[in-house]
């Protein structure tokens, strides 16, 4: 019996070791988390989130892009929607306008309701997340102002989106 006390007392002991080997604190350089500062409720610390500061995620990443003829966000696109979302539900004195886009594909009407259809889909999102929808305004481009001018399916791509863009 006392062999088995032993090998368990090593095993634990063995455990415990490796497993305080491998803690490191996630808010240290190299562990791949550093700066990012997530808080358990999608918001972050210690990175500038200032729509109108180049270096701020919210400058950088304000385009959703859908696949064609769809107007469905893409999971993919959560995680940029929530952090505008968290941003303006904080800070209930900004407002946005979503532009819709898409691709030279198809006529100008069907594309400014699909344009549409894209800026009221990111809108309502947002919404649901907790943003006033007194501060989204939605608007649609349809096919007028292409952000690429090729006519390959990437440039398409890079075509169907909408953009949140901040009003001063």
């Amino acid at each position: 019996m006392s062999s088995r006390i032993a090998k368990s007392i090593s095993i634990t002991a063995i455990t415990a070791a490796l497993a305080a080997c491998s803690s490191v604190p996630l808010d240290q350089p190299g562990t791949g988390t550093a700066g990012t500062g997530a808080g358990a409720d999608g918001t972050t610390t210690g990175v500038i989130m200032d729509p109108f500061n180049p270096q701020s995620p919210l400058a950088q990443e304000r385009s959703v892009y859908f696949e064609f003829d769809s107007y469905v966000v893409p999971e993919q696109y959560r995680r940029v929607v929530e952090m505008h979302a968290s941003y303006l539900s904080r800070n209930t004195q900004q407002n946005v306008r979503i532009e819709g886009h898409a691709d030279a594909r198809g006529g100008s009407e069907y594309n400014l309701a699909l344009g549409q259809r894209r800026s009221d889909a990111v809108a309502r999102m947002m919404s649901l997340m907790g943003v006033n929808s007194a501060q989204i305004e939605t608007v649609s481009f349809g096919k007028e102002r292409p952000k690429a001018l090729g006519n390959t399916e990437a440039d398409y791509a890079e075509n169907r989106r909408a953009d949140i863009s901040y009003q001063r």
